[in-house]
């Protein structure tokens, strides 16, 4: 952060002191540095904006360095708080990714018509494809509203009853087309299920089974008692994860869950 301050520093400096005729005189030190610029930046205010706009991408790279780490602060701080409290979940039934003694589990509460959650999903994949065997992803639904987000998660866990592989399938090709889940609903559900190895006459039977609707239930159970009111949100061991994350936060997250036991 400090060396992109300088960089940026150093660019408006001699932009600014070009445009008075003068190069700019080397300062031994940051402090001589800052009287410098201050001098500059008083004498010629109008020239600032004309530089920050140049250098546009420096500013908005430094900018959301900063939104980072104090953002990575907060969710340090959260995490503490976190370690504290063991995380109760129902697991069973549920498709699993990865191994199921993976260093760290991923439960993820998530929204199939929700683009933030189609946003963390592949920030997720990316997480699984670099950690490999240390990490696995359980998939909850948390559809927030009635509609075709029901009707998605319904396919869902009928899927994972019958087979796992066809399950996360149609977890992929839902949210990599989110925008034809919403456009098209049920329609666009059933042609992703036509190119699926399934007894389509048993998951029709099983999405509308009692079972199905306990399983979803319990998910809607499990967000109210960890206080989850919007969606994408994980619990990464025993760490609360809200939103979609960057990747570099998100692996921040399963690189202190760790560190920290994960119960069984």
């Amino acid at each position: 952060m400090k060396r992109h301050f300088r960089v940026l520093a150093l660019i408006m400096a001699t932009a600014l002191c070009w445009a008075q005729g003068a190069p700019i005189a080397a300062a031994e030190n940051n402090e001589a540095l800052t009287r410098q610029l201050q001098e500059i930046f008083r004498a010629h205010p109008e020239l600032v904006l004309d530089v920050l706009r140049n250098n546009s991408e420096a500013v908005l790279d430094i900018a959301q360095q900063g939104a980072n780490a104090r953002r990575k602060s907060a969710l340090e701080r959260q995490w503490k708080q976190d370690a504290t409290v063991e995380k109760e979940m129902k697991l069973e039934n549920r498709p699993m990714r990865g191994p199921e003694n993976a260093r760290v589990r991923i439960v993820a509460f998530s929204d199939f018509t929700c683009s933030f959650c189609q946003q963390a999903a592949a920030t997720v994949e990316a997480i699984l494809k670099e950690y490999g065997n240390n990490v696995s992803l359980v998939f909850k639904n948390l559809p927030l509203s009635e509609g075709i987000g029901v009707t998605a998660a319904q396919y869902f866990v009928a899927l994972s009853l019958q087979s796992e592989d066809a399950a996360w399938t149609f977890y992929k090709e839902l949210f990599q087309n989110r925008d034809r889940l919403v456009s098209e609903g049920e329609d666009y559900i059933k042609s992703v299920v036509d190119g699926l190895k399934i007894d389509k006459r048993r998951l029709d039977k099983d999405r509308r089974s009692k079972k199905v609707a306990e399983i979803l239930k319990e998910d809607q159970e499990d967000a109210q008692k960890l206080g989850i009111d919007g969606t994408p949100c994980f619990v990464v061991n025993n760490l609360m994860v809200r939103g979609a994350l960057p990747l570099d936060l998100f692996k921040y997250a399963v690189d202190t869950a760790r560190t920290m036991p994960l119960k069984k």
